[in-house]
């Protein structure tokens, strides 16, 4: 999403039409973010105002494949949170409880109020055994006058004071990309992921088997790739390179 569709508060130019080609063609789609500070619900209002369309079953977020993936693993059991309100509800929709009180998991996500009592409360539950998950591994994220502290540091911290580290869900880990092919029906072999970062969007499409395609709208240069062992299938300016394409 971020540096694809949208870039600096701004709908990417053709990223409109590139969505239209896609629905044209009955090519299914998601747009994946491991941002997982907002809801789908959220999203689609934010988006919308940019000038982007987008149902709620087409967004893909870290909540979301974290909250399928402790289910999956734990079925029906209990977490103690730390995050917005989309890490609550996504929880709560596979049928997750929450509880300080010596529940399955610990399971961190962005938000912007930080607490110290949550913290040690987290830090107290993973020392008597509940496991760590967390939604993504950014350190950071922008603001208004310049980086924030992101689920990554904040995840540190946690690790720092247990010696637990916590098992990121979010991309790069292929876990997040596997879920959204087997919701949209497909299969690693016939999926492209297009993105914006080598270490998130690019490694997760190379480790879950899929063709990459880097677009250069974001935060990556061209100049960065040589330094990495991996490279993308394709390298783009933006998503409007593809429009004719489909």
């Amino acid at each position: 999403m971020d540096g694809v569709l949208i870039s600096d508060g701004r709908m990417v130019p053709g990223a409109d039409r590139f969505l239209g080609r896609l629905r044209e063609a009955g090519l299914p789609f998601l747009v994946l973010t491991n941002n997982s500070l907002f809801t789908p619900r959220e999203l689609v209002g934010q988006l919308s105002a940019l000038g982007l369309k987008l149902d709620e079953s087409e967004l893909w977020t870290s909540a979301l494949a974290t909250a399928r993936f402790v289910q999956s693993q734990h079925p029906n059991g209990a977490a103690f949170v730390i995050g917005e309100a989309a890490v609550h509800e996504a929880l709560s929709d596979v049928g997750f409880s929450e509880s300080d009180q010596a529940p399955d998991y610990v399971v961190l996500g962005e938000t912007q109020r930080y607490s110290f009592d949550d913290f040690s409360t987290a830090i107290g539950l993973i020392e008597r055994g509940s496991r760590f998950v967390a939604t993504n591994p950014e350190p950071t994220g922008p603001g208004p006058t310049g980086s924030l502290p992101g689920c990554g540091a904040m995840a540190r911290l946690i690790q720092s004071a247990t010696g637990v580290k916590p098992y990121f869900v979010g991309k790069p880990n292929p876990i997040m990309i596997r879920e959204a092919l087997r919701l949209l029906g497909a299969r690693s072999r016939n999926a492209v992921i297009v993105g914006d970062r080598m270490e998130t969007d690019i490694l997760a499409g190379v480790e879950a088997g899929l063709a990459t395609i880097l677009v250069l709208s974001g935060v990556t240069n061209e100049h960065e790739i040589s330094r990495l062992p991996y490279r993308p299938s394709r390298i783009i300016n933006s998503i409007a390179d593809l429009i004719d394409e489909i």
